[in-house]
Formats: structure tokens, sequence, C-alpha cells
């Protein structure tokens, strides 16, 4: 299958090691693109804080990256749809107990919600869908930020890396609730960049990568016509390693 990757991540020849003594968490860590990020950090030697709501999903992720080679995970369960303050500051207190140290933040956590017009919105399917897409990534950043500032990696400056979206960047009919979300993430991207020079903060747009939530948008479309999460995860790989790119709106894939 042809890759469409941006020559930058297609290209890119990490070495084994690449994240050897980082600590990198990621958010939707038990599926999807999520999966696919907490392997690959975990292959190039990162130790891996998987984040996400069904802890089966979770296990066979660590288990996974255990039969792999990789360094021993840490599963952290928790509902972004309901979760407040405090269990994020009790989620950063366990991370710097346990691990001393985070050198990456991956948000990748998100609802599809319903497609459809806006004035069909339900007002309780458009607070569920901000509460995990915009205000979960604000708590959870806010919350783990003075361990990043920290724990800044000798290999470079600590990353955050926010997943983005198409629709995030130019708003497109029926997308509802999750454009307007992406949009969000979009201005907490700009904003945290302008904010910080300890720690990168980058967003970037998958795609279309072939994904059970992209089935979801897109039931007609060929799942074979499009990248793996696999491939795709090359691009948050590059991002977490690069010491020099700050405050970017990137695409994965080439237009």
């Amino acid at each position: 299958m042809l890759v469409r990757l941006d020559s930058r991540f297609a290209d890119f020849r990490p070495a084994p090691n690449l994240l050897e003594g980082r600590v990198i968490l990621v958010t939707g860590a038990g599926d999807g693109i999520g999966r696919a990020i907490a392997r690959t950090c975990a292959a190039h030697a990162a130790i891996v804080v998987l984040l996400g709501r069904t802890v089966e999903k979770l296990e066979r992720v660590y288990d996974t990256i255990r039969s792999e080679g990789g360094p021993e995970p840490a599963i952290y369960p928790m509902d972004l749809s309901g979760a407040m303050p405090p269990d994020y500051e009790a989620l950063a207190a366990r991370v710097e107990g346990e691990l001393g140290r985070l050198d990456g933040l991956v948000h990748n956590a998100a609802l599809l919600g319903d497609l459809g017009p806006i004035e069909h919105y339900s007002p309780e399917g458009w607070q569920e869908l901000v509460q995990v897409n915009v205000n979960a990534p604000f708590l959870l950043t806010r919350a783990l930020l003075p361990l990043l500032r920290r724990t800044a990696s000798g290999h470079g400056r600590a990353s955050i890396v926010f997943t983005s979206s198409g629709v995030g960047r130019r708003g497109r009919a029926y997308w509802g609730g999750y454009s307007v979300s992406k949009f969000a993430i979009e201005g907490l991207t700009q904003v945290l960049a302008d904010e910080l020079d300890s720690v990168r903060v980058n967003s970037l747009n998958p795609g279309p990568v072939r994904t059970r939530m992209r089935a979801k948008a897109f039931p007609a479309e060929d799942p074979e016509t499009l990248i793996t999460p696999e491939e795709a995860a090359r691009a948050w790989l590059w991002l977490l390693d690069t010491s020099d790119v700050h405050g970017q709106a990137l695409d994965a894939q080439v237009p």
C-alpha cells in the first residue's frame, strides 16, 4: 500500500532506544491510534502510561507491549467523561510517586459524537463531547505541567502533542461538536505554546487512518485505502523526540 505520510515522518529512522529513560503518557491508549502510539513508544524504549476507560483493553495493550519486549508500562484507568479536577491531581501525584518524571503527554482520547446539524444536537451529547474532548485535555495538562517542567529530558524539552483533525482547522457542515472541540484544541495548543518555553507544544492532524472512529464517520469508505494506526504513529514518535518543533499545527499525511 502506498504510504501517504509526510516525508518528515515517512523518512524518519528512529534508533531502537530513541526514548530510553523517558516516560510518555498516552490517553485513549486502549484502542486505535492511541494503542499504536503506546506500542510505538514502548518499542523505542519508553515507559508508557496507558490511560483509558476500559481496563480490559489497557491490559491487552500492556500484554502486547511486554510480549514485544518493551519496558513494563503502567496502567491508569480513567473515564474522562466523569473525571473531576481531584482525579487529575491524583494521577499526577501517582505518576510522580511511582515513575518520578514525565517527558511526554499525548492527548489522543476523543469522542466523535453525533454527526448532523448543530440544531439537532442534544445538550447532553454536546456537554459529554466537550467534557472528553476539551475539558479533559485542559485538566490533564494543568495537572501534569509542573511534572513536565521539572523532568524535561536531557534529549530535549518535554513534549505535549494534541491530536487534532482537519475539521478542527476548517469547519465542515454536520461535523457538529467534534469539529468545534478540535477548534478548541487548536486554540489550547496555540495558547500553551505561547506561554511555555521549557515544554514543547504542538498539534497533529493524523488525516484518514484505519480506525473504528473513521469507519463510523465514513461507513462507505474502503479501509484498505487508508494508512494503519501503526504507520500514523510514526508522526507522534517524531514529535515526542524532535526538540526544535514548537507551536506548530502539523499534518501527518500529505495533502
